[in-house]
């Protein structure tokens, strides 16, 4: 899809189950954070600098927000800037875990 990774809610699961080494990033706001978060860090899409800055190379990265949008457009611009073949776009971000 669009040239970007994407990692699914179950494969997610699966990385931490196996204890899999990867950074979590949340791009939503952080009061959107505040409200409910999977872990990792918190950093907005609106300070995409300090993203760049806090992703670590060669470590495979999940880059989440509500509904994997702003996860997505996340990536498409670091890919201007930097290799993104370790980082992860949440499929349909944390709105995954709702039943």
């Amino acid at each position: 899809m669009n040239g970007i990774q994407h990692v699914s809610i179950e494969e997610l699961k699966e990385w931490s189950a196996s204890q899999r080494d990867f950074d979590l990033i949340d791009v939503r706001e952080v009061s959107e954070n505040l409200e409910f978060n999977i872990g990792g860090k918190c950093i907005p899409l609106s300070q995409i600098s300090r993203l760049e800055e806090a992703i670590q190379k060669g470590k495979p990265t999940v880059i989440y927000c509500r509904k994997g949008v702003r996860s997505q457009i996340a990536i498409q611009r670091l890919a201007q800037k930097m290799d993104t073949e370790f980082l992860y776009n949440l499929t349909n971000g944390i709105e995954a875990l709702k039943p």
